[in-house]
Protein backbone atom coordinates (compact mmCIF):
# COMPACT_ATOMS: atom_id res chain seq x y z
CA UNK A 1 0.00 0.00 0.00
CA UNK A 2 1.48 3.41 -1.25
CA UNK A 3 0.54 6.42 1.08
CA UNK A 4 -0.53 9.38 -1.01
CA UNK A 5 -0.23 13.11 0.13
CA UNK A 6 -3.77 14.53 0.79
CA UNK A 7 -4.54 15.49 -2.66
CA UNK A 8 -2.72 13.52 -4.42
CA UNK A 9 -3.67 10.39 -4.89
CA UNK A 10 -5.55 8.51 -7.73
CA UNK A 11 -9.24 9.33 -8.56
CA UNK A 12 -9.61 11.56 -6.50
CA UNK A 13 -12.07 13.43 -8.22
CA UNK A 14 -14.39 10.10 -8.30
CA UNK A 15 -13.76 9.03 -4.51
CA UNK A 16 -14.93 12.99 -4.20
CA UNK A 17 -18.17 12.32 -5.30
CA UNK A 18 -18.45 8.85 -3.61
CA UNK A 19 -17.47 10.02 -0.07
CA UNK A 20 -20.46 12.95 -0.98
CA UNK A 21 -22.69 10.45 -1.47
CA UNK A 22 -21.76 8.23 2.07
CA UNK A 23 -21.72 11.60 4.03
CA UNK A 24 -25.14 12.61 2.86
CA UNK A 25 -26.33 9.10 3.61
CA UNK A 26 -24.51 9.02 7.51
CA UNK A 27 -25.96 12.30 7.76
CA UNK A 28 -29.76 10.94 7.10
CA UNK A 29 -29.20 7.43 8.66
CA UNK A 30 -26.91 8.12 11.58
CA UNK A 31 -24.29 5.43 13.20
CA UNK A 32 -26.00 2.29 14.50
CA UNK A 33 -27.64 0.31 11.93
CA UNK A 34 -26.69 -2.98 10.15
CA UNK A 35 -24.45 -2.76 7.41
CA UNK A 36 -26.92 -3.54 4.50
CA UNK A 37 -29.21 -0.30 5.08
CA UNK A 38 -26.23 1.45 4.62
CA UNK A 39 -25.00 -0.04 0.94
CA UNK A 40 -28.30 0.00 0.20
CA UNK A 41 -29.46 3.81 0.75
CA UNK A 42 -25.59 4.39 -0.58
CA UNK A 43 -26.70 2.75 -3.89
CA UNK A 44 -29.61 5.03 -4.36
CA UNK A 45 -27.78 8.01 -3.29
CA UNK A 46 -24.51 7.23 -6.09
CA UNK A 47 -27.18 6.28 -8.67
CA UNK A 48 -29.25 9.67 -7.91
CA UNK A 49 -26.10 11.16 -8.08
CA UNK A 50 -25.45 10.10 -11.70
CA UNK A 51 -22.32 7.67 -10.71
CA UNK A 52 -22.06 4.16 -12.82
CA UNK A 53 -21.40 1.28 -10.09
CA UNK A 54 -21.90 -2.50 -9.93
CA UNK A 55 -23.35 -3.85 -6.75
CA UNK A 56 -21.54 -6.62 -5.21
CA UNK A 57 -19.93 -7.14 -8.40
CA UNK A 58 -17.90 -10.69 -8.38
CA UNK A 59 -13.83 -11.01 -8.99
CA UNK A 60 -11.95 -13.95 -9.83
CA UNK A 61 -9.51 -15.16 -7.43
CA UNK A 62 -6.21 -17.27 -8.26
CA UNK A 63 -4.04 -19.00 -6.75
CA UNK A 64 -0.61 -19.38 -8.41
CA UNK A 65 -2.73 -18.96 -12.05
CA UNK A 66 -5.75 -21.38 -11.28
CA UNK A 67 -8.87 -20.07 -10.74
CA UNK A 68 -10.36 -20.76 -7.41
CA UNK A 69 -13.72 -18.44 -6.69
CA UNK A 70 -15.16 -15.48 -7.08
CA UNK A 71 -15.05 -12.77 -4.48
CA UNK A 72 -17.72 -10.10 -3.88
CA UNK A 73 -17.12 -6.38 -4.04
CA UNK A 74 -19.90 -4.00 -2.04
CA UNK A 75 -19.20 -1.89 -4.89
CA UNK A 76 -17.06 -1.20 -8.32
CA UNK A 77 -17.50 2.24 -9.07
CA UNK A 78 -17.14 3.41 -12.95
CA UNK A 79 -14.83 0.70 -12.76
CA UNK A 80 -12.01 2.22 -10.88
CA UNK A 81 -13.01 2.82 -7.18
CA UNK A 82 -14.11 -0.31 -4.63
CA UNK A 83 -15.85 0.73 -2.24
CA UNK A 84 -16.60 -0.90 0.94
CA UNK A 85 -19.43 -0.70 3.41
CA UNK A 86 -18.81 -1.54 7.28
CA UNK A 87 -20.87 -1.07 10.46
CA UNK A 88 -18.35 -1.68 13.15
CA UNK A 89 -17.62 -0.13 16.32
CA UNK A 90 -13.83 0.36 14.82
CA UNK A 91 -12.17 -0.67 11.85
CA UNK A 92 -9.40 -2.63 12.19
CA UNK A 93 -6.04 -4.35 10.76
CA UNK A 94 -8.24 -7.16 9.31
CA UNK A 95 -10.16 -4.48 7.21
CA UNK A 96 -7.45 -3.38 5.76
CA UNK A 97 -6.14 -6.82 5.16
CA UNK A 98 -9.78 -7.76 3.92
CA UNK A 99 -9.69 -4.62 1.58
CA UNK A 100 -6.27 -5.58 -0.31
CA UNK A 101 -7.55 -8.78 -1.00
CA UNK A 102 -10.59 -6.95 -3.01
CA UNK A 103 -7.89 -5.14 -4.67
CA UNK A 104 -5.70 -7.62 -5.91
CA UNK A 105 -8.72 -9.58 -7.10
CA UNK A 106 -10.34 -6.74 -8.90
CA UNK A 107 -7.26 -5.37 -10.71
CA UNK A 108 -8.96 -1.57 -9.34
CA UNK A 109 -5.75 0.04 -6.95
CA UNK A 110 -8.10 2.65 -4.98
CA UNK A 111 -10.71 1.44 -2.75
CA UNK A 112 -12.88 3.71 0.00
CA UNK A 113 -13.53 2.03 3.12
CA UNK A 114 -16.36 3.31 4.96
CA UNK A 115 -17.50 3.09 8.19
CA UNK A 116 -20.81 3.79 8.89
CA UNK A 117 -20.53 3.31 12.91
CA UNK A 118 -18.62 6.33 13.29
CA UNK A 119 -20.29 9.45 14.95
CA UNK A 120 -18.80 11.54 11.89
CA UNK A 121 -18.07 9.75 9.21
CA UNK A 122 -14.86 11.30 8.47
CA UNK A 123 -13.63 9.27 11.45
CA UNK A 124 -14.84 6.22 9.31
CA UNK A 125 -13.38 7.18 6.11
CA UNK A 126 -10.27 4.93 5.31
CA UNK A 127 -9.06 5.98 0.87
CA UNK A 128 -6.64 2.93 0.38
CA UNK A 129 -4.14 2.91 -2.74
CA UNK A 130 -2.80 -0.35 -3.10
CA UNK A 131 0.24 -0.75 -5.79
CA UNK A 132 2.41 -3.89 -6.43
CA UNK A 133 1.45 -7.15 -7.68
CA UNK A 134 -1.84 -7.38 -9.30
CA UNK A 135 -1.94 -10.82 -10.18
Amino acid sequence: MHTYPEGSYPHQELTKRIIACAIEVHRTLGPGLLEHFYTRALAIEMGEAGLRFEQERLFNVHYKGHPIGRHPADFDVEERVLVEAKAVEQLAPKHIAIAQSYSKASRRSVLLLLNFDEFSLKDGIRRLVFTGDRT
